[in-house]
């Protein structure tokens, strides 16, 4: 993505359409397309070095970064061997949460995914696996997958920055049973005492906006720009069209002006804790 947004930039600054960008070359203009989108990757610095001379891109230093940056492109990450495991556009996704500095998440229905604890995710999928006919392995890969995922937050270097809004809703939705719930409450508490993870609770008797479904905001080093990750029935889908990414934001600001503060959230769990 970030390869494809620099090249989108010297195409429009050179006023290039895409057609003319790609005339003669052996890069269609659908290839290119995905290509500025991030959806796919240049396969040679052969393809990448004819795009920068054709934009006037001369200088060495450039045309070594960028070439760099596009064999950077190529490297499958940790997360390529659970790819027959993800439904439609999750591997992008987990491929930008691994690159993200800062994610903000908002979640209705369940608790967000890097904040579950094993058994609570393990309940999650088996309730699910009669309707969606899934095999045991593959939600044992999915169970996997996703506490991989979670070791995000507790990296020594550079960990990622979680911010979390919770629906009551979600957190009263009893996954698994009683006991399941009680240790995924001090999961989040305890994750929550980490210095790189936020989470407010929105009370359900509270009067305020809400989104109906969830989404995560991720935030990158420069020169990467902010993208938005939703969920729909037919898989996850990325955007990072500013006008997308602003509306998003708004919707995270209004949802976490509307919850507790997050000096309230273990206070608020271990009352549901008893309450369950």
């Amino acid at each position: 993505m970030q390869l494809g947004g620099e090249l989108r930039r010297l195409r429009e600054k050179s006023r290039f359409t895409l057609a003319e960008a790609v005339s003669g070359l052996t890069i269609s203009v659908s290839k290119l397309h995905r290509v500025e989108n991030g959806l796919t990757a240049l396969k040679s610095a052969a393809e990448l070095r004819a795009l920068l001379d054709r934009y006037g891109v001369t200088d060495d230093d450039d045309v070594d970064f960028l070439v760099e940056m596009q064999r950077d492109s190529l490297n499958r990450g940790w997360w390529s061997h659970y790819r027959n495991t993800m439904p439609s556009g999750m591997a992008m996704y987990v491929g930008l949460e691994s690159g993200a500095r800062t994610i903000r998440a908002w979640h209705p229905n369940v608790v967000a995914g890097l904040l579950q604890t094993e058994r609570y995710v393990r309940d999650l999928l088996r309730a699910a696996k009669p309707v969606e006919e899934s095999t045991t392995e593959l939600v044992e890969r999915t169970i996997q997958l996703r506490m991989e995922r979670k070791e995000q937050l507790t990296r020594r270097d550079s960990p990622l920055e979680l911010w979390a809004v919770l629906d009551e809703a979600a957190l009263r939705r009893v996954v698994g049973g009683p006991d399941v719930m009680r240790e995924q409450y001090q999961e989040i508490i305890s994750l929550s005492q980490l210095d790189n993870v936020t989470v407010q609770i929105l009370p359900m008797a509270t009067a305020t906006y809400r989104s109906s479904f969830n989404f995560n905001l991720l935030e990158f080093e420069a020169p990467l720009l902010t993208v938005v990750q939703t969920d729909t029935a037919e898989g996850s889908q990325v955007s990072d069209k500013d006008t997308t990414v602003w509306s998003f934001s708004r919707r995270f600001d209004a949802l976490r002006a509307g919850a507790l503060a997050p000096g309230e959230t273990p206070a608020f769990l271990h009352r549901l804790s008893g309450e369950i």
